[in-house]
């Protein structure tokens, strides 16, 4: 999955909803049954994700979207083998880039 997000500080939820192709209740409710996520909130209650929250939900969608775990199947999977996981979705998002900027160099061929 390719995120088109600009470098800022923080996200609204909207533009993390959009980011991801999904509504802001599913961002919401995996806030409340995965601890990694934390987002700030602001004074008027709004959600303000960092680029660290952000990289987590890069891999919450990983789990339960494109593999298919269950909730408490990425739970448990979170916990117990975290830095496991973590250097295989950094390899298959590199991969991913890599095979977008091949695509992308054929087209202009």
């Amino acid at each position: 999955m390719q995120l088109n997000l600009p470098e800022k500080r923080y996200y609204a939820i909207g533009e993390v909803a959009e980011a991801f192709g999904v509504n802001t209740s599913l961002i919401r409710f995996w806030e409340k049954e995965f601890d990694a996520l934390k987002p700030k909130k602001n004074a008027k209650g709004n959600r303000l994700f960092t680029p660290q929250d952000i990289k987590n939900l890069e891999l919450i969608y990983h789990l339960v979207k494109e593999r298919g775990f269950t909730l408490e199947g990425a739970k448990i999977h979170l916990k117990e083998e975290k830095k496991k996981i973590l250097s295989n979705f950094e390899i298959i998002r590199k991969l991913q880039n890599v095979k977008a900027e091949l695509t992308n160099i054929k087209n202009h061929l």
